[in-house]
């Protein structure tokens, strides 16, 4: 998709990774830079939420944001079983997979993202402006800290 859009990206071969923090050390980024995919069920319908490395989804405000009643993080084999890809290393491109995409706003305000790309050993990194333009998701403000 990137090709076909001409959108600039670098990718990165590297070794195995599972977290956030082992995917920003392997690829020299930052943590923040990071595109943390995530596939849920929002009311029954699977989508792709997304947010920096270093956050988690506060759940309790994207229902909020988006008037959804039921919402829950998909088990591991249901993620395979809807997109062929392990957890890990879904890519933050939720029309590659006909899933609506919602991007916490701080994406709006970074210059740069880095995120796998189907595979826990391949990444990619690119400019946040293409890639929201690439997407076009929904924004909101959901992302809280870890802790």
């Amino acid at each position: 998709m990137l090709q076909e859009a001409d959108i600039k990206y670098r990718s990165i071969e590297h070794e195995p990774v599972y977290t956030s923090k082992e995917a920003a050390e392997i690829r020299d980024t930052r943590d923040d830079m990071g595109a943390k995919a995530l596939i849920c069920s929002a009311d029954k319908k699977p989508v792709l939420i997304v947010v920096p490395g270093n956050k988690k989804v506060d759940f309790k405000a994207f229902k909020h944001r988006f008037n959804v009643s039921d919402l829950y993080l998909l088990s591991p084999e249901k993620v395979t079983e809807l997109t062929g890809l392990e957890i890990g290393s879904i890519p933050p491109v939720g029309k590659a997979m006909d899933l609506p995409s919602y991007y916490d706003i701080t994406f709006r305000e970074v210059d740069d993202v880095a995120f796998n790309a189907g595979s826990h050993t391949f990444s990619i990194v690119m400019q946040a402006a293409d890639l929201i333009k690439l997407e076009e998701p929904r924004f909101g403000k959901f992302a809280c800290s870890k802790s």
